[in-house]
């Protein structure tokens, strides 16, 4: 472990949280067009240490009367983990919840992808894990760039997502004795992650849409299939009062109002064309969110799986992921010798290069995901590349074959290896996997505070959507713990504390002014998209293929000065082309896929600009925020705490220009140090 050092955002026992925001100043910005705006707090309580800020809070905060919670109206955009647990919690709570999806079912929300499994310290081990511990990876896996009042509420809540959702049917995986089976992820160095095979995603959406479905059929949640946000409804003094819908199969606008918003709508991570997420998640709700004044932290955060499928074609439109519990029992290696296109196996074990065993001894192939990325995506740009396009590394499960048997291999993974085979064409018990980086999970979101809201009264957010938790680098399955976390027990207490002083307060007008100002914003956009006639017409496909490549280039793995600049100034020219030459066929009063993904293309060439805004600006490495410029002896990441120890909150300020917020980061029971994982 490095050793600790004394720093400004190291906690001491005089720290006054107060004095330390009111005396920080955030640095000025390189970046041509952004200026730096206010300092930010987190809202939490911080008269307690962050290890009990969560506890307090729950203890003090503002509740209202079973007899009265019909009163409130909750709209909950998104049925994923988040979004599902959250409107089936407050239903069954009392309060009349609205919740928005535009698949034809809440079950086809993208957590039911998830494969690898859900952390919790639980502490039925005898490896000493703790709810420290489990901060504490958090915390360092995501190099220091997430707050520790949200990791130990992440920790300290995690038994009961274990427990609760064995209770609702979730099928964890059992030991012969038939206790709870768990296994290990990257960034650890204990067992700690419940699973249901390789299927965790999907059972835990299983339950949860269960529990929404009994909530639906009580009468407490009223749910639309086929609406997707198209704006918010945002009064004059700046809180969020609904949202605007549109209904996929007929085009229709309408507007819904609510006392509370929740946005649980994903991650951004198709941004880049090619990712792991299924092709309809999107950043259309951040982003109209984003235009009505809340606040994007930290977009450039973007986690790259180092255990993808590599791309095998140009027509290929997305990627596919094996699970990083295959890191458990396969080794990742290069031939040693550049070029070597013999078989694998026929490359005899002294002429392989077991890299991340080689490099970080003390992790080995389990190290963060950002680092085995980096550490793959190097090994394949020097020259070590495997497969028909030298794009890939192996991943071998042939010493655990022969370990433990083929039998415990395939009752372990035998749906990644079947999903792998169908994929591929080749038996994975037989010859090493070929896995490759590819775009996976977007740590940044909606800067929230420590009770999840938004910049914007009213408007909470949610899940992958939201920033919390993962700072610059997500551990392997903290994600749909942290989901799981904040539908099933956070928003059902920081909903109510909002709404409790609101008692008394009439659901908001459908048809007031500002309602109908964002139902025209909504179809003027609509409108605009359609009416476009260029001379040179493409359609959305076109140009979001065009940004995914740039990003790729500019905002990937790797980062540099340069190409963040040129990523920047082609993505300008690529959004000047889209609004003058998009081609849409069809009408708005219909089911129309194209006119769908316009839209979210459109959003995509504002995110991806703003990523390479906040990639540049922030002049440092950390986590997966990798930059060429600032690089330790060894190559590692480098952060520089003395000048970025903080979130970056952007709102827009015009074309081309950007208001940088910052939320300084301290730390307490968790102190700065440098990431080793040697």
């Amino acid at each position: 472990m490095s050793e600790v050092t004394q720093h400004p955002h190291n906690q001491t026992a005089d720290f006054n949280y107060d004095e330390a925001v009111a005396a920080f100043t955030a640095p000025e910005s390189s970046v041509d067009g952004v200026t730096v705006g206010k300092v930010l707090k987190d809202n939490a309580p911080h008269d307690v240490s962050q290890e009990h800020q969560w506890q307090w809070a729950k203890e003090h905060f503002g509740m209202v009367s079973p007899l009265n919670r019909r009163k409130f109206r909750v709209l909950i955009i998104g049925t994923g983990l988040a979004g599902g647990a959250a409107a089936a919690a407050l239903g069954e709570l009392g309060y009349d919840v609205k919740v928005f999806t535009y698949h034809d079912s809440p079950r086809r929300a993208h957590s039911i992808a998830a494969q690898g499994g859900v952390n919790s310290s639980r502490g039925k081990k005898l490896d000493n894990d703790s709810t420290y511990l489990h901060t504490k990876d958090t915390v360092k896996g995501g190099d220091y760039r997430c707050r520790e009042n949200d990791c130990w509420r992440l920790a300290m809540e995690s038994p009961k997502v274990i427990d609760h959702m064995n209770a609702i049917g979730a099928p964890f995986s059992r030991e012969y004795g038939g206790t709870l089976a768990t296994r290990s992820f990257g960034g650890v160095q204990v067992s700690r992650t419940y699973y249901t095979r390789g299927q965790t995603g999907q059972q835990l959406q299983l339950a949860t849409t269960s529990a929404l479905y009994r909530q639906i059929g009580a009468g407490n949640v009223e749910i639309f299939t086929h609406n997707e946000l198209v704006d918010l409804v945002v009064n004059d003094d700046g809180v969020c009062e609904g949202a605007v819908m549109r209904n996929l199969i007929t085009g229709e606008l309408k507007v819904h109002t609510g006392h509370a918003t929740v946005l649980a709508t994903g991650g951004y991570g198709n941004v880049y064309h090619m990712s792991t997420l299924a092709k309809n998640s999107n950043a259309s709700a951040i982003m109209r969110a984003y235009d009505r004044g809340a606040y994007l932290a930290s977009p450039s955060f973007v986690q790259f799986h180092p255990t993808g499928l590599p791309v095998n074609s140009d027509w290929q439109s997305k990627t596919i992921l094996m699970s990083e519990s295959l890191r458990n029992d396969g080794r990742i290696w290069t031939p040693k010798k550049k070029g070597d296109d013999r078989d694998p196996k026929d490359i005899p074990e002294d002429e392989r290069d077991y890299f991340l065993e080689r490099r970080y001894p003390a992790f080995g192939n389990l190290v963060p995901r950002d680092i085995a990325s980096r550490a793959n995506a190097q090994q394949i740009n020097a020259g070590y590349g495997v497969g028909p396009k030298k794009n890939s590394v192996y991943l071998d499960l042939g010493d655990a074959i022969n370990r433990l048997g083929k039998d415990t291999i395939r009752e372990r993974y035998g749906n990644l290896i079947q999903m792998y085979e169908e994929a591929i064409g080749e038996n994975a018990y037989e010859t090493p996997m070929r896995i490759a980086p590819t775009c996976h999970y977007t740590m940044g979101g909606l800067w929230t505070d420590f009770n999840e809201m938004t910049s914007v009264p009213g408007l909470f957010c949610s899940g992958e959507s939201s920033w919390m938790y993962h700072g610059a680098n997500r551990l392997g399955a903290n994600s749909l713990l942290s989901s799981s976390v904040e539908g099933w027990f956070t928003l059902p207490f920081t909903v109510p504390n909002y709404l409790a002083p609101l008692l008394g307060t009439p659901v908001p007008d459908p048809e007031s002014p500002q309602a109908k100002a964002a139902l025209d914003r909504a179809q003027a956009r609509i409108d605009r998209l359609m009416n476009i006639r260029g001379d040179n017409p493409h359609g959305p496909e076109y140009y979001h293929r065009q940004l995914g490549e740039i990003l790729y280039f500019s905002c990937g793995v790797a980062r540099n000065v340069e190409d963040m600049r040129d990523g920047i100034e082609k993505i300008r020219a690529l959004r000047k082309d889209f609004w003058e030459n998009l081609r849409i066929p069809g009408g708005t009063d219909e089911m129309n896929q194209t006119l769908e993904y316009a839209n979210r293309v459109a959003d995509y060439l504002d995110l991806g600009e703003l990523m390479c805004v906040d990639a540049l600006d922030r002049d440092e490495s950390c986590g997966a925020h990798y930059r060429d410029d600032h690089l330790s002896e060894d190559g590692e990441a480098q952060r520089d705490d003395d000048n970025w120890c903080f979130v970056s909150a952007w709102q827009s300020d015009g074309e081309n220009r950007f208001i940088r917020h910052s939320e300084p980061l301290y730390f307490d029971r968790i102190p700065l140090m440098t990431r080793n994982y040697k």
